[in-house]
């Protein structure tokens, strides 16, 4: 068992996969985790999972960590700070000025209380859906206020690094603009698009790639959690929507008449800034590196995925990402392989000579 540096207990409000996984990498060091949910079938889930305990009389934890839904998050906080006057409480949520603003409004000891958010989660949710390594390499904001002391906070940091991820401090409103730009919109972003292809022709639907299917997948999210999500950090996705609704603007008169003098430098001025903005984006373990890609098509047979992998495993090269696209209509697929500038020529002649199609 690894050592773990809190010490326990650490009480979870709110079994669902957030819960569950902070549940279940804590129970890997062996820390005590006393588990509640409002849902005695997910509480009953998790505990099963081994994810934790339920609560008992004279429970008296370290650590109490909220994860529980956005509109409910101060309320459960206020709670859990007023029932457990020792210990420190955070949340998971995914906004962080609302909460802290709502829970100084009721008169709660936020000397207690610092907002915490794990950028991590699957695309399926409650407690079945839990991993102990959900978090491991994820960044884990920690939200300081000046009402907590570095001392008392100490508790979160270790909660965070005991569950692999990576700390970041930011103030609540530096995090709730930060989240806005990097997930926020491009949630509505995804959305709208996806809301092009309701009433789109099969035909149409049917020549869709892999940049589609990137663009639109969290618009498969909950509305009901998206709704409290937006509503709770308002004012900053707006402030960025209306400068996204500019840039469009910008599109549609460049595209108005694409002959029209200076046209097209316009878009190639809006794409080229596209470009500036993904070289921005941190790469692999956060080194901005860019890498070449190269696609494999691979038959939809059993073993041939793990075939392809293994081999470039035996080229030698290091395979920096993976994503994989289904052809339509055809028992085939295309990996579409990541890797360093200077490998890719080595690695297209060597997956040649041992049989593989490359695409393109």
């Amino acid at each position: 068992m690894v050592e773990s540096r809190l010490i326990g207990p650490v009480r979870v409000v709110g079994a669902g996969l957030l819960g569950t996984s902070i549940g279940l990498g804590l129970r890997n060091r062996g820390i005590d985790v006393i588990l509640a949910d409002a849902s005695p079938t997910n509480l009953s889930i998790a505990v099963d999972y081994g994810a934790g305990r339920a609560a008992a009389p004279g429970d008296a934890p370290q650590l109490i960590v909220v994860c529980v839904p956005p509109d409910v998050t101060a309320e459960i906080v206020a709670r859990e700070l007023e029932a457990f006057p020792q210990a420190i409480v955070t949340d998971v949520a995914s906004v962080k000025l609302a909460p802290l603003a709502e829970l100084t409004a009721r008169g709660a000891d936020v000397s207690r209380y610092i907002g915490g958010h794990p950028l991590a989660g699957r695309e399926r949710g409650g407690p079945l859906a839990g991993r102990a390594d959900l978090f491991v390499g994820r960044p884990w904001v920690v939200a300081a206020h000046d009402a907590i002391s570095y001392q008392q906070a100490t508790a979160i940091d270790d909660l965070i690094l005991d569950l692999g991820a990576i700390l970041v401090e930011m103030s609540p409103e530096e995090h709730d603009r930060g989240v806005a730009l990097i997930s926020h919109v491009p949630q509505v972003v995804s959305t709208i698009m996806a809301r092009r292809l309701t009433d789109a022709p099969a035909s149409a639907l049917n020549l869709a790639g892999q940049g589609l299917r990137d663009v639109t997948r969290v618009a498969a999210s909950d509305p009901e959690l998206w709704v409290q999500i937006l509503g709770a950090n308002a004012q900053p996705v707006r402030d960025i929507l209306l400068a996204y609704r500019d840039d469009l603007d910008r599109f549609i008169d460049a595209l108005a008449d694409p002959a029209a003098p200076g046209a097209r430098r316009k878009v190639a001025e809006e794409l080229a800034g596209g470009n500036a903005g993904v070289a921005r984006l941190p790469g692999k373990h956060g080194q901005d590196r860019r890498f070449v890609s190269l696609s494999v098509m691979v038959d939809d047979t059993p073993g041939q995925l793990a075939r392809l992998l293994a081999e470039i495993g035996e080229v030698g090269v290091n395979l920096e990402d993976l994503r994989l696209e289904h052809s339509p209509g055809a028992q085939l697929g295309l990996a579409e392989i990541s890797v360093l500038p200077e490998a890719v020529s080595r690695l297209t002649e060597e997956l040649a000579a041992r049989g593989w199609r490359i695409a393109g």
